[in-house]
């Protein structure tokens, strides 16, 4: 694995909004590229890693960012290929 293609630090935001900047961040990078995202812990640690899976992208690593204060985490994420259909097309 190369290093990340993009950072982003979600930390001062609250779930949907931590997905939904997540999703943008992602849409920019080609499939393949890596995004780094930082998250606050609880909800937004939990819930970015598992809706990214569910929409095909690859979960690379969730470990603590720094020494892991307040449950912050890094989460690596690898973009997955574009779904049949997606874009727009029929």
């Amino acid at each position: 694995m190369t290093g990340p293609r993009a950072t982003v630090d979600l930390r001062p935001y609250a779930c949907p909004i931590t997905f939904v900047k997540t999703r943008i961040a992602l849409e920019r990078l080609g499939p393949g590229d890596v995004l780094e995202v930082w998250l606050a812990g609880g909800e937004p640690a939990e819930s970015v890693p598992r809706s990214a899976a569910e929409e095909g992208h690859r979960v690379l690593r969730v470990e603590p960012l720094g020494r892991g204060e307040a449950g912050e985490v890094r989460v690596l994420l690898e973009k997955g290929a574009p779904a049949a259909g997606a874009g727009g097309l029929p």
